[in-house]
C-alpha cells in the first residue's frame, strides 16, 4: 500500500556539477585537480555517495568538458578563463557575411558547373551525331576477331589435326657435293 511504504525523498546530495566545482574550487590548484583528487575530494566531503561514484563522476567531467563548463589541460581539469576567446572548432572558419542594406534587390547565386553556350534562336537545330562511328568512320572500341565474322572458316582439308601441341618439323639434311 502507497500509504503505508516510505516514499524515498529525493537524496540531500547535490549535483555532481555542483559537486565537481566545489571540489576544483577547493583544490585551488593553478594547473587544476586531477579527477582522482576531485574524487577524492568529493568522497571527503559527502558521507552517502551512490555505489557507482566513480562512474558518475567520469560521466559528467566529460559532459561539462563538452559543454565547456571545464576545460581539460594535461589530465587536469580547470575553471575557463573568463577572458580568453572562445575555442572556434575544426576546419575552416566560415566567410564574414556581407551585410546588404535594406532596400537592395539580391540577385540569386550563380549556379553551378560551365555555363551553357550561346544559341542562336534563327540558326536551324544541330545535326545529330551517330553513337557507332566516330570522325574516322570506325566502329568505336575493340574490332572483332579475324574469323568470328559472318560465317565459320572451311574444314581443313587432309587428316584431322590431333589434340594438343604439333611436334615440331625437323629439317631434312640436305646432301652437299663432297668434292669439286
Amino acid at each position: 500500500m502507497a500509504t503505508e511504504e516510505q516514499v524515498e525523498n529525493p537524496s540531500l546530495l547535490p549535483q555532481y556539477p555542483e559537486l565537481i566545482m566545489e571540489a576544483i574550487e577547493a583544490l585551488n590548484d593553478k594547473n587544476g585537480s586531477n579527477k582522482s583528487s576531485i574524487s577524492k575530494h568529493i568522497e571527503d566531503t559527502c558521507e552517502n555517495l551512490p555505489a557507482a561514484h566513480s562512474t558518475l563522476l567520469s560521466h559528467h567531467l566529460n559532459k561539462m568538458k563538452a559543454s565547456g563548463q571545464l576545460i581539460l589541460i594535461k589530465n587536469n581539469y580547470q575553471k575557463p578563463d573568463p577572458n580568453a576567446p572562445p575555442r572556434r572548432g575544426r576546419g575552416r572558419p566560415p566567410k564574414p557575411k556581407m551585410l546588404v542594406p535594406p532596400g537592395t534587390v539580391v540577385s540569386p547565386p550563380r549556379p553551378r558547373g560551365r555555363p551553357p553556350k550561346p544559341r542562336d534562336p534563327l540558326a536551324p537545330p544541330p545535326p545529330k551525331k551517330m553513337k557507332t562511328s566516330s570522325a574516322s568512320g570506325r566502329k568505336r572500341g575493340r574490332p572483332p576477331k579475324a574469323g568470328t565474322t559472318a560465317r565459320p572458316p572451311p574444314p581443313p582439308s587432309g587428316a584431322p589435326r590431333g589434340r594438343g601441341r604439333p611436334p615440331k618439323v625437323k629439317p631434312q639434311p640436305t646432301a652437299a657435293p663432297v668434292g669439286a
